[in-house]
């Protein structure tokens, strides 16, 4: 059952989002045809998943959507079970800097970071992870730095880093699209932290929209890693949600098999 992220965003306050009967019979046509037309290539990469490493073959992490309902979405494993354990053994990969140094040179010795990392939290989006302290002190000071995304991340599995190449690894939100979580064109779902940051009224906005697989700021700046802010991203949402039509879902979806391949190997 879905939950909403706050009780402070009250339902009765706040014009909801409404899918049109278009959107949701469009969603309903393309996802049960791809997951038909797909389900031989939905087994081959099962076995894969499943065979390089031990572990569930689905990867489900809580995501909010329209009108802040969380619900779980999901993608194929692409890294090994213990992903989470092992971050700190890789920190002298992080492509990212530190907007805060807790000790002389974090670059030049990560068991330095890697002890400033025990017994903290970690936040994880699509392709980073940030440590929770880390990430309330960018906020506070509305800087773009602190995230964890490494080069060539050996937490992915082969298989997984070919899945994550081609957007494979999304294949099964298509039955998060069937049972109505999200639409094939839409907004990308949050991770919860992220998205409990952004309930003042000038961000708001981004969620009273469909959630979706595929989106305005994808087709525009996907896999140009560091080209968009969090703030421009926002605002690429909001310009979405504003202007949802059946001709410029169309236009998102042509663009998105033009751009599809991400174009960097993390």
């Amino acid at each position: 059952m879905k939950e909403m992220i706050s009780n402070e965003i009250n339902p009765k306050n706040v014009h909801l989002y409404k899918m049109p009967l278009w959107k949701r019979v469009f969603d309903i046509i393309v996802s049960l045809s791809g997951i038909l037309i797909l389900s031989p290539i939905f087994i081959i990469l099962a076995l894969a998943v499943k065979l390089e490493s031990k572990g569930p073959v689905i990867y489900a992490s809580k995501r909010v959507g329209t009108n802040f309902y969380i619900f779980n979405f999901l993608k194929f494993r692409s890294m090994y079970p213990d992903a989470d354990k092992r971050m700190k053994e890789f920190m002298h990969r992080n492509q990212y800097s530190l907007t805060e140094e807790k000790c002389e040179d974090v670059t030049k010795d990560p068991e330095c970071e890697s002890q400033n990392m025990i017994g903290q939290t970690l936040l994880v989006n699509d392709d980073s992870f940030i440590l929770e302290s880390d990430y309330l002190d960018q906020v506070h000071k509305h800087q773009e730095h602190g995230f964890i995304k490494l080069e060539n991340d050996p937490r992915i599995t082969r298989t997984g880093r070919f899945i994550r190449k081609y957007s494979l690894d999304e294949l099964p939100q298509l039955f998060n699209v069937l049972r109505g979580d999200m639409s094939v064109v839409g907004n990308r779902p949050l991770p919860i932290y992220e998205a409990e940051l952004l309930t003042k009224d000038d961000d708001i906005e981004r969620f009273f929209a469909p959630a979706g697989i595929t989106g305005w700021w994808q087709v525009n700046k996907r896999g140009d890693s560091g080209s968009l802010s969090a703030e421009e991203r926002n605002q690429l949402d909001i310009y979405y949600a504003k202007h949802v039509s059946f001709l410029f879902d169309m236009k998102i979806i042509i663009k998105t098999f033009t751009s599809f391949i991400q174009k960097e190997n993390v």
